[in-house]
């Protein structure tokens, strides 16, 4: 039989599988627990070993995947950031093959390769049909796994199949005809080489070339935290750039999986029939994240401790009513104020403690319910912020005690409650509680803070790590004095060594400089802003700021925001004379300045529901111009996973190593790590590589942050 009807029955194999069969869903499996969940490749992601499968994990799933043989190392960080989308970032080891042959630059390290990989899924499993997905791996690289796929994977009782076809790394075996070259010659041969310095999109060849096809087996045994895997691998190494030859005596890799426990998984294959392989994963879910909590329980519904609204009136009482607030409902009142006709109490403030709105809201709702003569109708909260009103909500007073004391069946706390714009609210005919604004002392908060940058040529792990005393100091209703003292406790970034061809960089360096602001001082100031913001109108704000604004750059700007109440749009603009800080001292400045600036545009999509999507296009600290897109996306526990790129007018040549500024981060809830609720975050970020093409200017108090409150969230 020649090769080309192989290939043909091989591509019929396919299709009649895409088709599906009979057999039992797959939907039962996470019903039994994340023991039996899908479990990722040697390389990350959901997979067998080598190969893909077209599973996706449950949403919300992250994982880290370590993974070792003879020739790779290999790290991922895996998250299922949609029912359909599985993301991935890796990082390959090369231990066969030096970083360059410089050893002023890079020393000894052994060359790191960066990949970005994404997964979507086209169809789920029912009774006829595969789950099937199609992936891009090393979509952002180097090139050197960069690789294309289409799988199904069905289940069978325990067993679970795959098949699959591949492009690029994952199909060099050239099993199986390409279809597409059937559609366009374009499609037959597959461009080498690598754009520019590596790290941009190589679009122009997904799904060209060579293809293979590559299946497998995963059997969940009896014993229910041991999985065993057989897999046909479509690679077979010929084009490997491990800087040595990669023998492969068998397609066939054989696998076997135990589950520790629900979170970590150790893994033990024999690949390529020579090779045996190891590594573990460590897995949690950022939806059900979650920290147990000691708490005051809800107030009762009881009745009203007062008869009279003389009993609210003046600062004794207004100080006891703001103290039950704070502390049962995590809501401090700045004043509070009754309408002319004695029916609508409304109290200006913040929420400070509770992430959970509802939750914040029938905590205040009790405390009002017990606290508030009858007499009164209506209960009011508004949002402030800078003595700003971003937007409130109003009780039924009658309809949320029903609610509480459970007169009925039906009748819900939240049905009482409806959200308000505050210029809808009654005018405040008799202030009951309205004191002066008084210059305080300053609020302090001591925390460890961890600066990093990760695959650099110097060193795999660049780092700081240290301790931030932050200061806040509000010095009129809408004028705040924000700053922090950094002090270093270890780093190794005098490991970076940012080289120049020629002595003259193409661009300005705004963030090459990071060896020289890190070294310079075991304690700095790492800025110090004078922010002072106002509202304009319902919709309009606008807010001046000075200072040294972050440990590289000083300056002042000016920004003006439109954000209607509830709305999924936003639009922003944001302009500053930037000067960048001297790292001799900590408080000169060197010669270098800017102008820079963005119009901004915030958009919470419907279609990706938690999702914020921030597009900026203006001017950048190097004075290039273009664009940053930034992506994130919110987790039932309030994690928020993120990611940016910026695309300006610096060529790839002229921005060096990873041809565009990108980066990833995660921002925790305090409250993850307390037993105590709190509304207060911190962020991990992930930087491949410090360039300075596409870098914005850092600083704190942005009118976004400032007007959250506008949103219902």
């Amino acid at each position: 039989m020649s090769n080309i009807m192989q290939r043909r029955r091989l591509a019929t194999a396919i299709a009649l599988f895409a088709c599906g069969f009979s057999a039992s869903s797959y939907a039962d499996w996470w019903e039994q627990g994340t023991l039996n969940g899908p479990s990722q490749s040697d390389i990350g992601g959901v997979g067998l070993m080598q190969m893909p499968t077209g599973r996706m994990a449950r949403e919300g799933e992250f994982s880290f995947t370590y993974y070792d043989n003879e020739e790779y190392r290999r790290w991922a960080l895996s998250l299922q950031l949609f029912p359909w989308l599985e993301t991935t970032i890796r990082y390959n080891d090369v231990r066969t093959k030096l970083y360059s042959q410089v050893p002023e630059f890079s020393g000894d390290q052994t060359y790191k390769d960066r990949g970005i990989d994404i997964k979507l899924r086209l169809l789920e499993e029912s009774l006829w049909l595969p789950e099937l997905s199609v992936g891009v791996r090393d979509l952002a690289g180097t090139g050197y796994f960069a690789g294309e796929f289409i799988a199904g994977s069905k289940r069978i009782g325990p067993f679970d199949l795959t098949l699959g076809m591949g492009w690029g790394y994952l199909g060099t075996r050239d099993n199986l005809s390409n279809p597409f070259c059937e559609v366009s010659d374009s499609f037959c041969d597959r461009p080498s080489g690598l754009t520019g310095t590596g790290g941009d999109f190589e679009v122009d060849k997904w799904f060209k070339g060579d293809s293979a096809i590559f299946g497998g087996v995963e059997y969940q045994t009896p014993w229910q935290p041991l999985r065993l895997k057989v897999e046909f691998d479509g690679n077979d190494y010929s084009r490997d750039r491990a800087g040595v030859p990669i023998k492969q005596d068998s397609p066939w890799n054989y696998g076997a999986e135990y589950a520790f426990n629900d979170n970590l998984k150790l893994k033990l294959s024999y690949e390529r029939g020579n090779t045996w392989m190891f590594g573990f994963t460590f897995r949690l879910n950022f939806d059900d994240a979650q920290q147990l909590k000691v708490d005051k329980p809800p107030r009762p519904a009881q009745p009203t401790k007062t008869q009279s609204v003389d009993d609210l009136r003046g600062e004794q009482a207004g100080q006891a009513l703001a103290k039950n607030m704070a502390d049962e409902a995590g809501f401090n009142v700045n004043r509070y104020g009754l309408s002319n006709d004695g029916k609508v109490l409304t109290l200006y403030g913040g929420q400070r403690k509770y992430r959970n709105q509802q939750e914040a809201l029938e905590r205040s709702g009790r405390v009002l319910a017990s606290e508030v003569p009858d007499s009164i109708e209506t209960y009011e909260l508004i949002d402030q912020s800078y003595d700003m009103e971003l937007g409130g909500y109003r009780f039924d007073a009658d309809t949320f005690k029903t609610a509480i004391a459970r007169a009925d069946l039906t009748t819900q706390p939240e049905d009482a409650i409806e959200r308000i714009e505050a210029r809808q609210t009654e005018a405040v005919g008799d202030w009951l509680y309205n004191p002066m604004f008084e210059v305080g002392m300053p609020n302090y908060a001591l925390k460890p803070f961890l600066e990093q940058s990760v695959g650099g040529p110097e060193d795999f792990f660049m780092y700081q790590i240290g301790l931030e005393n932050a200061v806040s100091w509000s010095l009129a209703d809408n004028f705040n004095i924000y700053g922090r003292v950094g002090v270093n406790l270890t780093n190794n970034f005098d490991k970076f060594n940012y080289l120049v061809e020629g002595g003259e960089p193409a661009i300005p360096r705004v963030r090459t400089y990071v060896r020289e602001y890190v070294t310079m001082s075991d304690v700095w100031l790492d800025n110090l802003q004078a922010t002072w913001a106002n509202q304009l109108s319902p919709n309009w704000y606008q807010s001046l700021y000075g200072g040294y604004l972050e440990r590289m750059f000083g300056g002042v700007g000016g920004e003006i925001l439109y954000r209607p109440l509830d709305s999924n749009l936003a639009i922003g603009l944001n302009v500053a004379y930037a000067r960048q800080r001297s790292f001799e001292n900590h408080f000169g400045f060197r010669d270098y300045d800017v102008v820079t600036g963005h119009l901004t545009a915030y958009w919470k999509t419907q279609f990706l529901e938690d999702s914020l999507i921030t597009v900026s296009a203006g001017r950048f600290l190097a004075k290039d111009l273009g664009v940053n897109i930034n992506f994130q996306h919110e987790f039932d526990s309030g994690i928020i996973a993120g990611a940016y790129a910026s695309f300006t007018d610096v060529s790839s040549e002229d921005f060096g190593e990873g041809s565009f500024t990108k980066g990833f981060y995660i921002s925790i809830p305090f409250d993850m790590f307390s037993i105590k609720p709190s509304v207060g975050r911190g962020a991990i970020a992930w930087s491949p590589l410090t360039r300075d093409g596409g870098q914005m200017l850092g600083r704190v108090n942005s009118l976004y942050g400032i007007t959250s409150r506008r949103s219902n969230d």
